[in-house]
């Protein structure tokens, strides 16, 4: 059973930063990626950042520049370094491993940017 839990959301201001971590445990023989997506209040999930087995990044336009991916593989944890944080990034923001059998979810952290 893979299971995934993100930690690190909260309330910040705008102009703020939050690291939000997720940490995956159980038997994972392969990754394709691992990715953050967001749902913000009353709108579809979407994908905010990716990174590929060998490393390779992606970034919804909304976040490039002010949003930084990245992985401990020893670990299985994958990070989103959240900088610059506008009232628009308040969402629920999910983690999601994708795998050749199959792709898992974290419960999701709420993020809140307000002042």
């Amino acid at each position: 059973q893979v299971q995934l839990v993100e930690s690190g959301g909260g309330l910040v201001q705008p102009g703020g930063s939050l690291r939000l971590s997720c940490a995956a445990s159980g038997i994972i023989s392969s990754i394709n990626a691992m990715n953050w997506f967001r749902q913000p209040p009353g709108k579809q999930r979407e994908l905010v950042a990716t990174i590929t087995s060998v490393g390779a990044r992606g970034y919804a336009d909304s976040v490039k520049d002010r949003f930084t991916i990245s992985r401990d593989s020893a670990k299985n944890t994958v990070y989103l370094q959240m900088n610059s944080l506008k009232p628009e990034d308040t969402a629920v923001y999910y983690c999601n491993l994708d795998t050749p059998v199959a792709r898992y979810w974290g419960q999701g952290t709420q993020v809140t940017v307000s002042s």
